[in-house]
């Protein structure tokens, strides 16, 4: 499985996408902690993460505090929104990823494996 180990933190608001997004994921072999608030992501961003899918707007807020306290930590961040400003996003997380929704599965699949934390 192209992600067997790969521990992902997914942050998504919307039900149906983050399952969508999970089994993907888990499909490919990744463990998933899944969040769909800034709170909750805060929360979850405490522990360790390979990789890390955020949705920017969440109903309480922009995911932007729970991307700085991954990026501290060098977690490899890949936004997946609707709402993506590039400029914005480039320069302050200038090794971040950022897909538009929808995106390709495969896309995701093939995106989290190539800038994933490798041990």
């Amino acid at each position: 499985m192209q992600l067997s180990g790969c521990r992902v933190l997914l942050v998504e608001d919307d039900f149906f996408i983050q399952l969508d997004m999970q089994n993907l994921l888990e499909g490919a072999g990744a463990n998933v902690t899944a969040a769909s608030t800034v709170a909750e992501g805060m929360d979850r961003a405490r522990a360790e993460y390979d990789a890390a899918v955020l949705d920017i707007r969440l109903p309480d807020g922009e995911v932007f505090p729970v991307a700085d306290a991954l990026d501290r930590k060098h977690t490899p961040i890949i936004f997946h929104s609707g709402n993506i400003d590039l400029i914005d996003l480039r320069s302050r997380f200038p090794n971040a990823v950022a897909l538009s929704k929808p995106v390709d599965e495969e896309h995701l699949i093939a995106t989290v494996v190539q800038y994933r934390k490798h041990a």
